[in-house]
Order: structure tokens, then sequence, then C-alpha cells
């Protein structure tokens, strides 16, 4: 149950599958390369991750920020994230630049060596530790682990950043936004008895399609000055709505027009609709 034990066996896993990767001929047996890769792909996982609940479990407070990954496009945000950084720091440091213009590659490529010479710190220090005293973690090994943290937070806003187009502020603050609009939407709608408690404790799949659509509605009406607001111009708007700006001006102008009594009628007949 010791993590410090668990990091040994995963670290040796990994130590193993490199020597019989340097051992193959990758010409002359390229199905059993391909297999050894998929082994090193998923001991490389496991060794992070008992790394990473040694170092919520060592240094949780001094963990560095990972306050960045909100910039991230979301289908990025995925549980082998850290892996994918592992191999991309590999692939620059042996000169291969994958998904990236050269000039890029070769700017990262010092982030690159100074993550993964630290890995190799990180693992040697907790093989000993874990052969001497795998109860403990002495201010020595919790240092070598704030390094490596910091550097491996670093690197990863860098390389991601490199390859894609990070939300500005402005974009987080307008995804905030739209998150406030959703759930006064959801709040007035429970006010107004369009949906119940148990829909959503229930996760109704119809609340896929009434929750948007009641929201479109408050965001043009109820809440006139919020990320719907139509004073502004499309570039000022979230990506979400801004290609439906013309749309969404012919819809405020359709509602403006109804009386209360047929806005209630339309929005109860969202909630029920497919």
């Amino acid at each position: 149950p010791r993590l410090l034990s668990q990091f040994f066996f995963a670290d040796e896993r990994v130590t193993r599958v490199v020597a019989e990767i340097n051992g193959l001929d990758a010409e002359l047996d390229p199905q059993q390369y391909l297999v050894l890769l998929n082994q090193l792909h998923l001991s490389q996982a496991h060794l992070l991750a008992v790394l990473e609940r040694i170092m919520e479990e060592c240094i949780p407070t001094q963990r560095h920020s990972r306050d960045y990954l909100v910039k991230f496009p979301e289908e990025l945000l995925v549980d082998n994230l850290g892996n994918h950084m592992l191999f991309a720091a590999e692939c620059l440091l042996a000169g291969t630049f994958l998904e990236m213009e050269e000039s890029d590659g070769a700017q990262l490529r010092p982030q690159a060596r100074n993550l993964l010479c630290s890995l190799e710190l990180v693992r040697t220090v907790l093989r000993e530790q874990s052969l001497s005293q795998p109860n403990s973690y002495p201010e020595p090994v919790r240092a070598v682990l704030i390094q490596f943290d910091r550097l491996f937070a670093e690197f990863e806003l860098s390389y991601v950043s490199s390859l894609v187009a990070v939300k500005s502020p402005d974009e987080i603050f307008r995804q905030q936004e739209i998150i406030v609009l959703f759930c006064e939407t959801v709040e007035r709608a429970l006010h107004l008895g369009y949906l119940t408690q148990e829909m959503i404790d229930g996760y109704e799949p119809l609340l896929m399609f009434t929750i948007p659509r009641l929201a479109i509605i408050s965001g043009l009406l109820i809440y006139p000055e919020g990320p719907l607001s139509l004073e502004r111009s499309p570039e000022e708007m979230s990506r979400v709505f801004s290609p439906f700006y013309n749309l969404l001006k012919k819809i405020r102008d359709l509602l403006r027009v109804l009386s209360a009594e047929e806005l209630c009628l339309l929005e109860r007949s969202l909630c029920t609709a497919e």
C-alpha cells in the first residue's frame, strides 16, 4: 500500500520495457516494436499516476498552480494529458518536432531537456528512498518533487500554447458569463415551474435541449446585459454565440412582440418539444 513501494515497481516496469526496446531491431520485428511502444506508453502513464499521488501526499500545499488549464480547449483536458506531455518532451529532445514548426520546437527543447532531466532525478531519488525509508519524505525528496512539478507545469503551458490558441482572459470571462446565465435560467425555470428539481437530480435527457433554449430567451429578454447582449459586436461575444448574431437579433425582435402570456406559453412549449 505504500506509495513509494508502488513507485519502485512502476519504475521497474518502465526500465524493463525501455531495455527491451533498446535491444530490439525495429526493422526486423516491427510488430513487436509497436507492442513494446504501447507497453511503454501504459507503464509511463502508470508511473506518472503514482508520482502524482506521491506529490499530493508529500507537497500538497507546494504544488505549482494549474490555473492555466482553464485556458486550454476542452478537448485537450483528458486523463492522459500528462503522459502526452512526457512523450512530446522526449520527441523534442530527440529532434522530432511533432505537430509544430521546427522553430517552435527548437525554442521548447531546453524546457524539454530540463523536464526530462528532472524526471530522471526524481526517479533516482524516489527509488533510493523506497529502498531505505519508504514511509517518509525528507527535505531533499520534497525539493526534487517541487522542482519537477514546476518544470512539468511550465513545459505543459508552453507546449500547448505553441500548438493551439489558448483562451484569453476575456474569453474565460465570457465563458463564465454563460455559466452564470445557465444557472440563472435554471433557477428561474424552477421558480416558474417549467422544470422540477427531480428532473435535474435525475439528469433528465430532455434538459440538454430545454435549458439552452430557455437560456437564449433569458439572455435576450431577462438578462439583456449578459453574454447574449446584442449591444456588443459579434467579435465581443462568446464564440459560442457570435456565429448566430444576426439570427439572435431576429429572435429578440420576435420575442419583444409577445405578451407575457404568450411568452410563458412559448417557454413551456420549449420544455416539452423535442
